[in-house]
């Protein structure tokens, strides 16, 4: 079949040109226009990027002129876009996106602007597919011919990931996550070098609502026009730490029942969704990877496990009240550009897109 054709939204960051070097070669996708800063516009997208992620930019993508961020720049880039792919600022992204769905675009989006917004679905693919339907609901309220579909935070992912088979088959009371986070998540130029080398930095803006919130949204129940969200308290304390790549959550969660730690990883383990079920071609083949070591995961390690699209467990145990664990993910991987791209993979499975 056809590939299906699409644009990405603030490329030349470090989350966009993520999306970029995923999509390159996808037997789904065929990249056809990128979008940047007004810096940017008329260049080609080598002489405008600054790549981060090898020795050189997936070809023929660096060909391709960078256009303005408007449904007019990609009506007229010479190819019909089937898909957009955000990576926008939110700042941004909070005035264009409602926009190009309004002109009919289909929007997958990375930033949290719309994200809680009752008619906009926040998906994990293996987690809440279902929550997809959300997409006639916000057609029919807006007006809009096309949707924005939003990814959450990339704590949010790699965290409700282990949530999601435990609130199931255990039942969950209540979840205080601390977490580690590398420095790729605030962006190329986001944390200055003197800052963050040899320290710790134990706040970061706004991460910590965002923690708190998205989980109660992603994990519960489509009634109607609506979330219903989940019954769960969520306590987070966020850290940035001179790591380039992988978040680390150490998480303390109250179940609904006494429960073994063989248990614990049995159903962690056994975990999958949608996704896997429909053999997405970037969907890991276990979501979820449980590691027995007494010192695992570790960032360096096992950020690329399942190509960064698995979590990883560790350090799994139990006591009378609470499961305690490590889990760590791919922030730019499984946390931003890779969870948006299962989602427009499921979008097309699903005839949406």
């Amino acid at each position: 079949m056809d590939k299906v054709k699409v644009a990405v939204l603030g490329a030349t960051g470090l989350v966009g040109q993520r999306f970029l070097d995923l999509l390159a070669g996808h037997p789904m996708f065929e990249v056809v226009a990128v979008t940047a800063s007004p810096r940017s516009v008329g260049k080609r997208y080598k002489d405008a990027t600054r790549w981060m992620l090898g020795p050189s930019l997936p070809e023929p993508l660096g060909d391709l002129e960078v256009l303005e961020t408007s449904p007019k720049a990609l009506r007229g880039c010479g190819c019909e876009v089937d898909l957009v792919f955000s990576a926008l600022p939110s700042s941004i992204a909070r005035e264009v996106e409602p926009e190009l769905a309004k002109e009919g675009f289909k929007v997958v989006s990375n930033a949290s602007a719309l994200r809680m917004l009752d008619d906009v679905p926040l998906v994990i693919p293996e987690v809440n597919p279902e929550h997809l339907k959300l997409i006639e609901v916000q057609q029919e309220r807006r007006g809009w011919r096309g949707f924005v579909v939003t990814s959450p935070n990339c704590s949010t992912s790699i965290l409700t990931l282990t949530l999601k088979p435990l609130m199931d088959h255990i039942g969950i009371k209540e979840v205080h996550v601390t977490t580690m986070q590398a420095v790729s998540g605030a962006g190329y130029s986001g944390v200055p070098s003197m800052a963050i080398v040899d320290n710790v930095i134990p706040f970061i803006s706004g991460e910590e609502e965002k923690l708190q919130r998205e989980p109660l949204k992603i994990l519960g129940k489509l009634s109607d026009d609506h979330v219903e969200k989940a019954e769960l308290k969520v306590l987070a304390s966020c850290n940035r730490v001179c790591v380039v790549d992988g978040h680390l959550e150490s998480v303390f969660l109250r179940p609904s029942r006494k429960v073994e730690v063989e248990e614990v990883k049995k159903v962690l383990e056994g975990f999958e969704g949608v996704p896997q079920q429909l053999k997405l071609p970037l969907a890991p083949v276990k979501p979820v990877v449980v590691r027995d070591e007494e010192d695992r995961p570790q960032p360096r390690l096992d950020r690329v496990v399942e190509r960064g699209m698995a979590v990883v467990v560790g350090r799994i145990r139990c006591s009378e009240e609470w499961i305690r664990y490590m889990v760590l993910g791919n922030n730019v991987v499984r946390g931003a550009a890779g969870n948006a791209i299962l989602i427009g993979e499921l979008l097309v499975k699903m005839g949406r897109v």
